[in-house]
């Protein structure tokens, strides 16, 4: 088949790169655009990445792939959206909103940025959780006038409370829920976390953080009738925090459920939802959407954010929770750059596809 041509926006930063590995060789997806910032356009890739020491600031792992090396940067005016069939937009600025909606107007962009996730006719969309919600799409195009749309991913923080809670939520009922994140420093970005800040150091407050998490939940969680969103009805109380870890993060997670739960019916729910999830067989879903683990020392970041490439959600320490009449108590570990990120997004992408959307 012809590979539908893509563009990845904010290409020289950390998510940017995420996104130029995630498509690399891939077999649906080509991607023949790039724009970044003006200090970056009308450089070759290779060179746009270089500081002014000549340093080359790969940030994720591996080689940098050959596709991407000699292609322009292109700032977004310059963009060809006549010659294009999808954008990725990874622009972590303020700038986000407006460059976002311009492109929105011809074309069909997947975002990781919070720009647009509180717009009431936007699903916030995590693949195998809520694709249901992907009948929005349709209301935005026609509410706004578009000839395409935008489907944000959820904070990354949110990502792997959402797709645990699904399954507890669909079977038992989920009234409250209490969490505390581990998060990994990456998800800070470059400039976000200062080394003196965070060696030997745990902080106890990421801004926004928590505020996004409550609300970006109840929504994904939520089911949409007569093209909106019905907000799902879970209280949500969260700490969120910064720890020295690289990449992923951790989340202990206290869950009050409507019907009677213990670790068994937990661990055979989660079972039978990885034979059942609805990305199964996409370029970039893992072989299981959830590991579960008996094991009480797990999950452990090391060991955990290699799983599945990045895409697989991992569950641990879970046992019944005495404080309420029916509760549960886990650990979860989610790969902020991976499925709560570019590949996260690949993956929507793929999953848009499939339905034809895109």
């Amino acid at each position: 088949m012809d590979k539908k041509r893509v563009a990845i926006i904010g290409v020289t930063g950390a998510v940017g790169q995420e996104f130029v590995q995630s498509l690399n060789n891939h077999p649906w997806f080509e991607v023949t655009q790039i724009a970044a910032s003006s200090r970056s356009a009308g450089k070759k890739y290779l060179d746009a990445i270089k500081d002014a020491s000549g340093i080359v600031a790969w940030d994720v792992g591996g080689e940098i792939p050959e596709y991407i090396k000699e292609m322009t940067v292109r700032s977004i005016d310059e963009l060809d959206v006549s010659q294009l069939d999808l954008v990725f937009s990874a622009v972590e600025s303020e700038a986000a909103k407006a460059i976002e909606t311009k492109m929105a107007a011809d074309l069909p962009v997947i975002s990781t940025s919070s720009a647009y996730r509180y717009e009431e006719d936007v699903p916030i969309l995590i693949p195998g959780i809520n694709d249901e919600q992907t009948e929005l799409l349709e209301v935005q195009k026609k509410n706004r006038n578009w000839k395409g749309w935008v489907a944000p991913l959820p904070n990354c923080t949110t990502t792997g409370l959402a797709i645990t809670l699904k399954p507890l939520l669909e079977k038992y009922g989920a009234k409250k829920v209490m969490m505390t994140s581990m998060q990994a420093i990456s998800g800070g970005g470059k400039s976000g976390v200062s080394a003196m800040g965070i060696t030997d150091n745990i902080i106890p407050y990421i801004p926004k953080e928590e505020g996004k998490v409550r609300l970006e939940t109840r929504k994904i969680l939520g089911k949409l009738r007569d093209g909106k969103i019905e907000d799902a009805d879970i209280r949500i109380s969260c700490t969120c925090t910064r720890v020295p870890v690289i990449d992923g993060h951790t989340e202990s997670v206290f869950v009050e459920t409507t019907e009677e739960i213990n670790p068994a019916k937990a661990k055979d729910t989660y079972n039978e939802y990885n034979k059942d999830i609805s990305v199964a067989g996409l370029p970039s879903a893992p072989e299981n959407y959830y590991a579960f683990h008996e094991d009480p020392t797990r999950p452990q970041p090391r060991m955990e954010r290699s799983v599945g490439d990045g895409m697989t959600t991992t569950i641990g320490r879970v046992e019944k929770e005495e404080l309420f009449d029916n509760g549960l108590k886990y650990m979860l570990f989610s790969h902020n750059k991976k499925m709560g990120s570019a590949k996260g997004a690949v993956l929507l992408a793929e999953m848009l596809y499939k339905k034809g959307k895109i």
